[in-house]
């Protein structure tokens, strides 16, 4: 059996009802990896019926028990660290380190974090004369993203199970396989028949049938804005919840008291990491004008350190990007900065050299940008950073709130109060002062069009539960 092909429908591993299914092709090669099965409304309604058949019984597990089911998961997770890197780093050309370090390793935190939420977590409490509960909002849909594959299908599962809801996931069809081995993962650690159905599909057919579905009571939907706004329209028939981490455009701000030495590579690395497919990356990087070709100097300096390449090589730092829609618009965005006047001082169109197969991009830095030009306002989603030069405080914060996104936002001074004085006014759900590690426990989501909703910590659990008023007296 090709476990591939399989979807995972009420506790088993089934044939999708048409059989149809397409390749997972390897970046770094343009060939297939492995095949999947594509399927269909048919399959969306079987996974939906054994969601709802198990959410009475799943609903009323006590805190205990989810504890004790995810303490099980974190040692098979881990037991299968390396196999799911590997599978990563082929489906969507993660580099296999950043595989191992970043992408697998946040899974295991999340799922470490949910555990320690949940020992603490209120799903009741009193005010006054009334009970207020929080309770399972139902059975789930849930569609993922290709950039962080099972890092955002890990925070997505894991505060859905933690909150008492039934599911139903679509993976990205991109980067699909490291979802079928959670499935697993979950099946070994023993979760309970119908909690938790895997269908693999496209957006158009599987993900809007989910979207649509009336069985299923909420949507939680990470991917571009374009898409965001096809599923919030599919679910608004139904009155469903809907939960979305969309696009980004991250302001960088850098002031003049700060190191700037340290803090131009930091947020070099931070945007390069994954070849720039985070959605939170800080892909604008504003420099006091007096500064400023210091800076680009720096920043250019530090790109041409990265080197591209084979992403199954533990020394290689960015690979490719992971499929040849993202890899053609990346090529003509560079190519549009050129023309739009933008200076390339490192990287530039075309493929790095010796790398004539494969959706490879040269690691890329604008200076020159105006906050007008499409580069400094469209999210590229690849490894190029434009470079824009302010004169004031004011003006530097009304150049990162100057666009439609509102994902996340970067703050860099020698001054701690004055980098929290302007993160407070950034208009974005996530602001990182002085690059600071990634806290998991902290709640991610965005204003504006990079979506609305909470994911992670006690407010991604919140997501997931309806709150009821039990009024009255004893």
């Amino acid at each position: 059996m090709d476990k591939f092909l399989k979807f995972y429908i009420a506790g088993q591993w089934v044939d999708p009802i048409e059989p149809r299914s397409a390749a997972v092709i390897n970046p770094a090669t343009e060939e297939p990896t492995a095949f999947i099965s594509m399927g269909t409304q048919a399959d969306v309604d079987r996974a939906v019926k054994a969601a709802q058949q198990a959410f009475p019984s799943y609903s009323q597990t006590s805190t205990e028990e989810k504890i004790a089911f995810f303490e099980r998961v974190l040692p098979i997770l881990q037991r299968r660290h390396q196999e799911i890197a590997s599978l990563i780093s082929r489906e969507m050309g993660c580099p296999i380190t950043f595989a191992n370090e970043a992408q697998v390793a946040s899974c295991e935190l999340h799922t470490e974090t949910v555990i320690d939420i949940l020992r603490t977590y209120q799903f009741e409490e009193q005010v006054g004369t009334t009970r207020i509960t929080k309770e399972p909002i139902g059975v789930v849909g849930l569609i993922t993203p290709w950039n962080w594959p099972l890092n955002q299908v890990v925070c997505k599962v894991l505060y859905a199970l933690a909150a008492g809801c039934t599911i139903v996931l679509k993976p990205s069809e991109i980067a699909p396989l490291d979802a079928t081995i959670f499935a697993e993962i979950l099946e070994e650690a023993g979760l309970p028949a119908g909690v938790f159905n895997l269908v693999n599909g496209d957006g158009p057919t599987v993900g809007e049938a989910i979207s649509r579905h009336p069985g299923i009571d909420m949507v939680s939907f990470t991917g571009s804005t374009r898409a965001g706004i096809l599923v919030a329209k599919a679910a608004a028939d139904t009155v469903k919840r809907v939960t979305q981490e969309l696009g980004g455009k991250s302001a960088n701000i850098i002031f003049d008291d700060a190191d700037l030495d340290f803090t131009i590579r930091s947020g070099v690395r931070a945007l390069f990491g994954n070849s720039g497919q985070t959605c939170d990356a800080p892909t604008r990087m504003l420099i006091a004008r007096h500064q400023y070709e210091q800076a680009v100097e720096i920043a250019a300096d530090e790109a041409r350190k990265h080197t591209v390449g084979d992403p199954s090589d533990p020394k290689t730092m960015l690979g490719p990007v992971a499929n040849r829609v993202q890899f053609e618009k990346i090529q003509r965005l560079i190519s549009g900065g050129v023309a739009a006047g933008a200076r390339a001082v490192a990287g530039g169109p075309g493929r790095p050299e010796g790398l004539e197969r494969g959706f490879y991009i040269k690691p890329t830095i604008f200076a020159d940008v105006s906050p007008d030009m499409e580069i400094a306002s469209e999210e590229i989603f690849g490894p190029v950073l434009v470079m824009i030069p302010y004169d004031s405080e004011d003006q530097a914060v009304e150049i990162a709130n100057a666009t439609e996104y509102g994902l996340a936002g970067y703050v860099s001074s020698g001054n701690i109060e004055r980098a929290r004085r302007v993160a407070r006014r950034l208009r974005a759900g996530s602001i990182f002062v002085n690059c600071p590690d990634f806290d998991v426990r902290a709640p991610f989501g965005g204003y504006k069009r990079s979506g609305n909703g909470r994911e992670a910590g006690a407010y991604g659990l919140t997501e997931y539960l309806e709150v009821k008023s039990i009024v009255g007296h004893g």
